[in-house]
C-alpha cells in the first residue's frame, strides 16, 4: 500500500535529485533536498484538506488529481507562476521574463519579492474564506467546542464570512499594505494593489467554490437514492459502494482543489527565495515536495484516516486560517518559513492527539461512535 501510493513520489525524488547533481553539483543536490522538506512541512495541512474533498470523488478523478494535477502543481505553480508574476508586474513579455529568470536571477528575485503583496492578498483571502466557511458551519463533530459552537450559531447569518473577509481585507489594505515590504528592506504604499488582489481572491473562491458546491448539491437526490439502495443491498447481503462525485461536479471539485493548492503554494514559492533564486532548483525542490503532498492526500483517502481521526480536518482548517493571517502580515513584515510550517504542524498534531484521545474514550465507553454525548465528553476540549 505504501509503495503503491508513494511509488511515483520516490521515483520523482530520485530523478529530481539526480537532475540537481547534473545541473549544479552536490550543492544543488542539498538545495533541492532542503526545498523538498520545506514544501512538505508547509503543505501538510493542504494534504489533509485535499483528502477531505478528494474522498468524495470517484477513482477516475482521483487519478486525474494525481497525474494532471501534479503537472499543474509542479510546472504550473512552481515554475510558470513565478515567471508570469514577474511578466505581469514588470510589464514585460513572457520570453523576456523567462530569460530574466535564467540569466539575471537577482533581478528576477527582486521582481518576485516586489509582487509579494499582491500574491499574499490573493492567496490570503482565498484561504481565509475556506477557514471562515468551515468554522461557521454547524457540524455534528466539533473539536474546540467553546469556539465552534457559538461560531456555528453566528454562521446562520447570511454572507457573514464574506463580510468578515472584506473587513479583514480593508484593514490590511490600510495598515500593512501602506508599508509593504519590498526588496532591499524598502517599504512602499501598496494599498490599491492589495485591495484589488484581495477582491480577486475572494471572487475566485466564490466562483470556483460556488460552482463545485452547486453541482455537488445536484447529486444529493441521487446520493439519497443510492443510500436507500445500499441499505437494501446490506439487508440482502450484497455490499454496495458509496456514490462518488463524477462528471461536472467532480470537474469543479478538481478545479477547486487546484486553486486551493495554488493558494497554499504561494508561501512556499516566496519562501524558497530565502534558499535560492535559481528557478530550476526551485522547480525541482518544490516539485518533489508537491508530489509527496499529492501522494499523502491519496494515502489519507485510501486509509480512511479522516474517518478514524475526526479532528484532523478541523486542525487543518485552523492551520489554513493561521496561514491566511500570516500571508496578510507578511505584506509588511518578514516571517520565517520555519514559523509558518511549525504553526501548521502544531495544530494538526494537536488535532491528531485529540482524535486519539476521543477514540480511546469511545472504546472505553463501549465503542458507541454514534453517541454524540460521549464524543463530546471524550474530546476534552
Amino acid at each position: 500500500m505504501l509503495l503503491k501510493t508513494f511509488g511515483w513520489s520516490f521515483a520523482i525524488t530520485a530523478i529530481g535529485l539526480v537532475a540537481a547533481v547534473f545541473y549544479g553539483g552536490w550543492k544543488a543536490f542539498g538545495i533541492v533536498a532542503i526545498l523538498s522538506v520545506l514544501e512538505i512541512s508547509l503543505s501538510f495541512d493542504n494534504a489533509v484538506v485535499n483528502a477531505g474533498i478528494l474522498k468524495k470523488m470517484n477513482a477516475f478523478w482521483q487519478k486525474i488529481f494525481l497525474t494532471v494535477g501534479v503537472l499543474i502543481a509542479v510546472f504550473g505553480m512552481r515554475l510558470v507562476f513565478p515567471v508570469v508574476i514577474v511578466a505581469v508586474s514588470a510589464k514585460m513579455g513572457p520570453i523576456e521574463a523567462v530569460n530574466l529568470a535564467l540569466n539575471n536571477k537577482d533581478r528576477y528575485q527582486e521582481l518576485v519579492t516586489d509582487a509579494h503583496p499582491a500574491i499574499a492578498a490573493f492567496g490570503g483571502m482565498f484561504l481565509l474564506m475556506i477557514f471562515l466557511d468551515f468554522i461557521f458551519e454547524d457540524r455534528d463533530i466539533q473539536w474546540l467546542r467553546w469556539i465552534e459552537r457559538p461560531l456555528a450559531k453566528l454562521g446562520k447569518v447570511d454572507m457573514l464570512s464574506v463580510c468578515i473577509a472584506m473587513i479583514v481585507l480593508l484593514i490590511t489594505s490600510f495598515t500593512f499594505a501602506t508599508h509593504a515590504h519590498q526588496h532591499g528592506g524598502a517599504h512602499v504604499d501598496k494599498a490599491q494593489t492589495v485591495l484589488i488582489a484581495g477582491i480577486a481572491g475572494l471572487i475566485t473562491y466564490m466562483v470556483v467554490g460556488g460552482l463545485s458546491g452547486y453541482f455537488e448539491d445536484k447529486l444529493e437526490a441521487e446520493e439519497e437514492a443510492e443510500h436507500e439502495a445500499e441499505e437494501e443491498a446490506a439487508r440482502s447481503g450484497k455490499p454496495r459502494s458509496a456514490v462518488k462525485l463524477a462528471g461536472q461536479a467532480a470537474f469543479f471539485m478538481f478545479l477547486y482543489l487546484e486553486v486551493l493548492d495554488a493558494s497554499f503554494s504561494f508561501d512556499g514559492v516566496i519562501g524558497a527565495f530565502a534558499i535560492t533564486n535559481d528557478i530550476v532548483l526551485m522547480a525541482l525542490g518544490l516539485g518533489i515536495g508537491a508530489m509527496y503532498v499529492r501522494s499523502l492526500t491519496v494515502y489519507l483517502v485510501r486509509q480512511g484516516t479522516l474517518d478514524d481521526y475526526v479532528y484532523l480536518e478541523h486542525g487543518a482548517h485552523y492551520a489554513i486560517g493561521a496561514l491566511a493571517v500570516i500571508l496578510m502580515v507578511t505584506i509588511q513584515y518578514e516571517i520565517n518559513e520555519v514559523i509558518t510550517g511549525l504553526v501548521g504542524v502544531v495544530l494538526i498534531a494537536w488535532s491528531f492527539w485529540s482524535s486519539v484521545r476521543r477514540n480511546r474514550a469511545l472504546a472505553a465507553a463501549g465503542g458507541d461512535t454514534g453517541s454524540s454525548e460521549k464524543a463530546e465528553i471524550s474530546s476534552g476540549v
